[in-house]
């Protein structure tokens, strides 16, 4: 413990590994929304939130549990192609209500290449928001859709005792593992349908 008459206790929230306020200031000052993704094992969220005098506001959320309520989605909510998908409905409440750029604040997550948070970035993209990126930095459209979990799935099916105890969820859900890409094209299309026309979105 630092005993200096000028050693400064970091902020509670820095302490705790939940802010950095170098970063915090650097997005504040862009005078952008942030683009706000958090993850945990079973769940996604996705927010647009502008920085305000008596704190954050949060303009557009999209949760994943969304995706299974209203959109039918019966795979895990903690994968990539669900934080894609998660990213693509909050993207497109986003345009619904006239926000077109953010800068993407990914917290203390590190940028791993192909991450939930990037898979998240995406579907926010392809919503037609602007947000500053490295492509290299994106996952690609075999590892959004949910290829490799099929692959995997298929690799382990001729151990039934590894694959039951691997796709215990899915299998719960209904879902094949193995038609993880269709389902996820389904799905897509319908979160996509929700907010064609001008129409106001289910998953509002």
């Amino acid at each position: 413990m630092a005993r200096d008459s000028r050693y400064c206790v970091p902020y509670r929230r820095r302490r705790e590994g939940k802010t950095d306020y170098r970063k915090r200031k650097a997005l504040i000052l862009s005078g952008k929304p942030r683009l706000v993704v958090r993850g945990s094992l079973k769940n996604i969220i996705v927010q647009i939130v502008a920085a305000k005098p008596l704190g954050d506001e949060v303009l557009v959320s999209a949760h994943s549990r969304e995706l299974m309520k209203k959109f039918g989605w019966k795979a895990p909510r903690g994968n990539v192609p669900t934080a894609y998908l998660t990213g693509l409905l909050c993207g497109l409440k986003a345009k619904a209500k006239g926000i077109n750029e953010a800068i993407l604040d990914i917290g203390l997550h590190s940028p791993t290449k192909g991450a939930r948070v990037f898979a998240a970035l995406k579907g926010v993209l392809d919503a037609g928001l602007s947000v500053p990126h490295g492509e290299e930095k994106l996952p690609d459209e075999d590892r959004i859709r949910g290829v490799h979990i099929a692959q995997y799935a298929k690799l382990l099916s001729a151990n039934t005792e590894r694959y039951m105890a691997a796709f215990s969820k899915y299998l719960e859900s209904k879902l094949q593992p193995e038609q993880l890409p269709e389902h996820f094209a389904e799905v897509r299309k319908a979160v996509i349908a929700a907010f064609e026309g001008g129409g106001k979105s289910r998953g509002r």
